[in-house]
């Protein structure tokens, strides 16, 4: 529960620190005294996006700050997931604002994102305001309901991950529809593609050795003249050649060698080298023989460059490889459109069968929500009655839905009448503002018996009713409150004010340094006063304070509000 709040130059609020107490408290104050900047003040701590305009002016910053006890209340594994020291007794919740815009969040003074606060504020502090009496009105708010009294959060757990598995499957499912569609309408496309670069018979190095081919016999007349005349200078018949003059040299110095032995090592050389040279004569001779101008076998390689420039040009490429690469990827396209009726068959039977799962959860969902109807109908019933209205009928239609949805299967209405021989219609269709405070005050006691919210807060959820009804409004939210949680109830009637087991004012002053809001918590006396000053506005007369006296009274006798 909430158990201290200190505000410093947020809005209007200079400096504000306060204590709350358990059980049910109430806040007064005239409209535009600062009621709303303590809620906004609140929000900042429930992780709500702040405003650089909200900083006081002529202040640095300004600083929400407020202290929890969250004793039985089973929030000690979100400490451990975020890494935050945990203590039950005071959990303090800080928020800082700078006039820049800068904003800071903290934890037990560890800095945490928004989302940490956002998280744990969700589990500490619910917040009616007015515009939330709307809510009544939403068809997803109704569902929730049902839920809550259902208990059916593991149910829907499960639900929501067959469904989302349920909707991946069916993505995939249109996903690989289209794409088969589309390679369809490009399959005649694809395959010329692919009879072109089939056609080119495409090879890792074959451009290379195109090329260097091409280049040969482009050049034949040259490289077999050059051949005939390296051959006639190492073995030419005409003169003698380079072969046999070495031999030739050898041969004479081989004569001398045994009187000239200086020599002998000379014609060893010689006699090398002779061997060598005729080896190359011979190779000489041998590609001589190789090389032979063919008209036919350069236009048929010359053809195939062009038709590989061709093709790298046409697929922006650079390399044989990068082609070899793109004929392999439409083959694949190509096997797969084959094989695409076999894929789209077990396709189809996976969302099927994950349809089925998602429909049987649903059921699950349905009867649980049907068994919950009757409790919800019955308690909002004797709620409504003790609240003033006799005639009262309430009831929870649950329907079918044409398809599931995220939720479920069901689509929910509450049903309401106020008056005896009036047919049940939808709530929004028929239900007043006062009814529609009533009815969510109702629907407010109930959830909070299920949802153990440590603290609850009510912006004037008395809007449109008075009188007996507001008191009976007040016993309400006092019985909430004794039931191991704070009830806070921001009020603008009598009835309801005195109800409260503690009174808070909001009140402005003005300061030489301007208009200020201030908050206090009243005294006995002082409670009268207020509460009086409720009933009959500036003007205090001994009536309205004797008055006064009686709403206390009465609000401190036992009560009984119908469940």
């Amino acid at each position: 529960m909430l158990k201290h709040l200190y505000i410093k130059n947020f809005t209007l609020i200079e400096e504000l620190d306060i204590c709350f107490d358990r059980g049910f408290s109430v806040i007064t104050g005239e409209t535009g005294a600062g009621k709303s900047i303590i809620l906004g003040a609140l929000g900042l701590l429930l992780g709500q996006r702040a405003d650089a305009k909200t900083v006081k002016a002529g202040a640095a910053k300004c600083t929400i700050e407020a202290h929890f006890d969250l004793n039985g209340y089973g929030l000690d594994p979100f400490f451990a997931e975020n890494d935050i020291d945990f203590d039950a007794d005071d959990c303090i919740v800080r928020r800082e604002l700078t006039a820049q815009g800068k904003s800071r969040a903290f934890i037990n003074d560890t800095p945490v994102a928004l989302t940490a606060m956002r998280k744990l504020g969700e589990q500490l502090i619910d917040i009616h305001s007015q515009h939330q009496n709307l809510l009544l009105r939403q068809e997803d708010f109704q569902l929730n309901t049902v839920d809550i009294i259902a208990d059916s959060r593991e149910l829907m757990e499960q639900y929501a991950a067959d469904f989302a598995k349920y909707k991946e499957l069916t993505a995939a499912l249109a996903a690989l529809k289209e794409e088969i569609a589309q390679s369809q309408k490009d399959e005649e496309y694809l395959r010329f593609q692919l009879g072109e670069l089939e056609k080119a018979s495409l090879r890792e190095g074959l451009l290379e050795e195109l090329e260097q081919e091409s280049s040969t016999l482009e050049h034949t007349e040259e490289i077999k003249s050059a051949l005939y005349a390296a051959n006639d200078s190492l073995q030419g018949e005409t003169a003698r050649g380079a072969v046999e003059a070495v031999r030739s040299a050898a041969q004479e110095l081989e004569q001398i060698a045994n009187v000239f032995p200086a020599v002998g090592e000379l014609a060893e050389r010689l006699s090398t080298t002779h061997i060598e040279l005729k080896d190359i004569a011979n190779d000489v001779a041998a590609k001589m023989e190789d090389v032979d101008f063919d008209p036919d076998r350069l236009e048929a390689i010359n053809s195939q460059l062009d038709r590989i420039y061709t093709l790298q040009q046409k697929f922006h490429v650079a390399s044989v490889d990068e082609l070899i690469a793109i004929r392999n990827d439409i083959s694949d396209k190509l096997a797969h459109l084959t094989d695409s009726d076999n894929q789209l068959e077990e396709l189809q039977q996976q969302v099927d069968n994950q349809l089925e799962k998602c429909r049987k959860e649903a059921a699950k969902l349905t009867a649980a929500r049907k068994k919950a109807t009757k409790t919800i109908e019955s308690h909002i019933t004797d709620r409504l009655v003790a609240l003033g209205m006799a005639n009262v009928k309430f009831a929870v239609d649950i329907s079918p839905t044409p398809q599931l949805t995220p939720t479920g299967a069901d689509k929910t209405s509450f049903l309401f009448t106020a008056n005896r021989n009036q047919p049940l219609q939808p709530i929004a269709n028929v239900a007043s503002g006062g009814e529609i405070a009533r009815v969510m005050l109702a629907l407010k006691a109930m959830i909070s018996g299920v949802v153990k919210l440590p603290t609850i807060i009510f912006d004037e959820i008395d809007t449109g009713v008075s009188g007996k009804i507001a008191q009976k409004m007040g016993q309400i939210m006092h019985e909430m409150g004794s039931q191991g949680r704070q009830v806070i109830s921001i009020t603008h009637l009598p009835q309801i004010a005195a109800g409260g087991q503690n009174h808070y004012k909001v009140y402005k002053e003005d300061t030489p340094q301007g208009t200020v809001s201030r908050m206090l918590q009243l005294s006995e006396e002082e409670r009268v006063g207020e509460i009086a000053q409720m009933l009959s506005g500036d003007s205090i007369s001994e009536a309205a304070m004797n008055n006064a006296r009686e709403l206390l009274a009465q609000a401190a006798a036992p009560t009984t509000t119908g469940m």
